[in-house]
C-alpha cells in the first residue's frame, strides 16, 4: 500500500510543475497578443496613410492612362496564382495550420486548371501541409516577436516579385487567421493581385498634392506600399491568432489538469486513510496476539 501512495504523491508533483509550465505558456502567449495588437494599430495607420495618398494619385491620372476607381491594376490571364498560408510557428495552437490550409485546399479547387503555388509561412504549417496533400513551393518561419514583422513582409514580398517576373504570376492571395471578433480563430482570404482600386476614394479638396514622380509612376510606387503594409498586416493578424489559439489551448489544459489533480489529490487521502486503517489493524492484532 506503502508503494502505490507513493506513486500518487509523485505524481501530483509532476502535475503540479506541468501546472506551472501551462501558466507560463500562457501568460506568455497573452503577452503577444497584447503586443501584436498594439502593432497592428501602427500598421493599419500606415495602411491608411498609403490608401490616401493612393486616392491622391488617383486623381492626378489622366482619365485615358489609369484605371479609374473600381478597377483593377495587374496583369491579366490565364497566369498562376500564388496563395500565401500564414500558419502556426509553434505547437500547442489545436487545428490553426489545418483550417488555414483547408481554405488554400478550397481556394485551389475553385480553380483546378489554373497552376497555383503555395508559399508557408510558419514551420508547423510546412509539415501539416504533407498530411493534407499539398505541395509548397515556397516557406519561411513565422514571427517570435512583432519587431520581426517588417522583415519578414519584405522576404514574402520578394518571393512573390520573383515569381512574378519569372513565371506569369497574375494572381496573389493571402489566408491568415482573424484573432478576435466573431471570426476568431477562422481563415480569411484578401486579395493582393490584382490589386483593387475600388477601394480607395478620390479627395475631394481642390488643391493637387505636389509631386516629384510622373503620377502613373507615383501610383506604382504607392500601390507596392500598399502591398507591403497588407503583408505587414497579414503577418501581425496570424501572429496574434496563433497565439490567441494558445491561450485558449492552455485554458483548456490547465481546467483538464486541475481535474487530474483534483482526482489524484482525493486519490491520495483515501490511499493515506487505508495505510492509516492498516497501521491500527495491524497494531490491534499485535495486541491480541501478545
Amino acid at each position: 500500500m506503502t508503494g502505490r501512495l507513493v506513486d500518487v504523491e509523485s505524481r501530483i508533483d509532476t502535475v503540479h510543475k506541468l501546472s506551472a509550465v501551462i501558466s507560463a505558456m500562457r501568460g506568455i502567449a497573452a503577452a503577444r497578443v497584447q503586443e501584436a495588437q498594439h502593432h497592428l494599430a501602427s500598421i493599419r495607420a500606415f495602411s491608411d496613410t498609403i490608401g490616401g495618398a493612393i486616392g491622391q494619385a488617383l486623381a492626378l491620372m489622366p482619365a485615358t492612362d489609369h484605371a479609374a476607381p473600381g478597377g483593377t491594376v495587374g496583369p491579366a490571364g490565364p497566369g498562376s496564382h500564388a496563395i500565401v498560408a500564414f500558419c502556426a510557428e509553434q505547437g500547442f495552437a489545436g487545428a490553426f495550420s489545418d483550417r488555414i490550409l483547408t481554405a488554400a485546399q478550397a481556394l485551389i479547387a475553385q480553380d483546378p486548371a489554373r497552376r497555383h503555388d503555395l508559399l508557408i509561412v510558419g514551420d508547423r504549417g510546412l509539415l501539416a501541409a504533407e498530411s493534407h496533400g499539398l505541395a509548397v513551393a515556397w516557406s519561411a518561419p513565422m514571427i517570435a516577436h512583432p519587431d520581426q514583422a517588417a522583415a519578414l513582409a519584405d522576404r514574402i514580398t520578394e518571393a512573390l516579385y520573383r515569381r512574378m517576373t519569372e513565371e506569369q504570376l497574375v494572381k496573389i492571395t493571402v489566408i491568415c487567421a482573424q484573432p478576435d471578433g466573431p471570426d476568431e480563430g477562422m481563415a480569411q482570404t484578401r486579395q493582393l493581385l490584382p490589386f483593387d482600386l475600388s477601394r480607395f476614394a478620390l479627395p475631394v479638396q481642390a488643391t493637387a498634392p505636389r509631386i516629384a514622380l510622373p503620377a502613373p509612376a507615383l501610383l506604382a510606387r504607392l500601390v507596392e506600399e500598399y502591398v507591403f503594409a497588407e503583408l505587414s498586416e497579414a503577418v501581425m493578424l496570424s501572429f496574434a491568432a496563433e497565439n490567441r489559439a494558445r491561450m485558449r489551448a492552455m485554458i483548456a489544459a490547465q481546467s483538464n489538469v486541475n481535474d487530474t489533480l483534483d482526482g489524484l489529490i482525493t486519490r491520495g487521502r483515501q490511499l493515506r486513510q487505508q495505510e492509516i486503517t492498516d497501521e491500527i489493524v495491524e497494531l490491534a492484532m499485535g495486541s491480541l496476539n501478545a
